[in-house]
């Protein structure tokens, strides 16, 4: 019979391999992604970001990116029930940090950003304008989901490798 103890490592380890593989993918566009298309004529930078946003939503980078929060999620909770054991914290927190600093500002910040961009002209002057704040505001808020994805992975990695968490 499966049970929470049997599948708690298995998730910590999809969660902290998950959170690592966000974490790579936001430093990307943080690093180099997000300059180079800044670097492009405006119009050719909007028309590929939106190419992009569009792409990004495929099986592989949303199993990889809610999977990690579900399983976040299911580690949250049964973190709550283990609070007696000293590095609990580490898993709790590591939870709590890539729901909050990933997903919720992913949903917040960088999805409306993206929505707005979608339906912009790329030739068009208000294109123009969107774009130069997009550019600056979406990196700031990837910045944010870079540093919470890693600083998660590392806290999760830190719990699984533990021996105290039972």
């Amino acid at each position: 019979m499966v049970t929470v103890h049997n599948l708690r490592f298995p998730l910590m380890l999809f969660a902290a391999i998950g959170c690592g593989l966000i974490a790579g993918v936001f430093f990307a566009f943080s690093t180099f992604v997000m300059k180079a298309l800044a670097q492009q004529p405006t119009a050719e930078g909007i028309a590929t970001m939106q190419s992009i946003n569009i792409t990004a939503i495929n099986p592989w980078f949303m199993v990889v990116f809610l999977g990690t929060a579900a399983a976040c999620i299911f580690l949250a909770i049964v973190s709550l029930s283990k609070w007696h054991q000293p590095s609990v914290v580490y898993l709790l927190i590591g939870s709590l940090l890539y729901l909050a600093g990933t997903v919720l500002v992913t949903i917040a910040f960088n999805v409306p950003l993206n929505d707005a961009l979608a339906i912009a002209k790329p030739d068009s002057p208000d294109g123009a304008n969107l774009w130069a704040k997009y550019l600056s505001n979406w990196t700031i808020w990837n910045h944010v989901r870079t540093i919470a994805a890693l600083a998660a992975a590392v806290l999760l990695t830190i719990a699984l490798c533990d021996q105290t968490v039972q």
